[in-house]
């Protein structure tokens, strides 16, 4: 088979630091028959210490794709975005950025950090649900992903 997705399952990090969100985020990728291992951190020391490999999460995965929110308590999503595309093991990782925020200086300054997509969260649950399976969608079944590596 070529398509190495439906083979592996993809490694998702979801950097979320409100307990529904998270509830819903996983229930909405319970709900879809592909493979997806979620692994999820609460700020942004954890992030970048889960990417890194670093403590408790020395046998982490590498993840196939990060969804970051901005606003994080410890280090905000803004400083881990910036922190991953810039450090060359990490920078490949393709960033989707979903915040509340729809503030136009976030935007800007995220891809100027080269998030891969910015989407802001709707408030009523069935359109986050509904941006999470888009998300899901587009991220996990269209997209190639960069190669696993170590």
């Amino acid at each position: 088979m070529d398509d190495k997705n439906a083979v592996s399952p993809i490694e998702m990090l979801l950097v979320e630091d409100n307990p529904a969100d998270v509830r819903l985020t996983e229930e909405t990728l319970k709900e879809e028959k592909l493979k997806v291992n979620l692994h999820v951190v609460p700020d942004g020391v954890e992030a970048m210490a889960f990417l890194r490999r670093q403590g408790r999460y020395g046998d982490a995965p590498r993840p196939d794709l990060v969804l970051l929110d901005l606003n994080l308590p410890k280090k905000d999503g803004r400083e881990v975005l910036k922190e991953i595309k810039q450090d060359e093991r990490l920078k490949i990782i393709p960033v989707v950025i979903l915040t509340v925020s729809q503030a136009e200086e976030d935007i800007l300054k995220t891809y100027m950090h080269h998030a891969n997509c910015y989407i802001t969260k709707p408030l009523d649950l069935r359109q986050f649900s509904r941006i999470v399976k888009s998300v899901q969608d587009f991220w996990l079944t269209i997209v190639k992903l960069p190669p696993k590596e170590d």
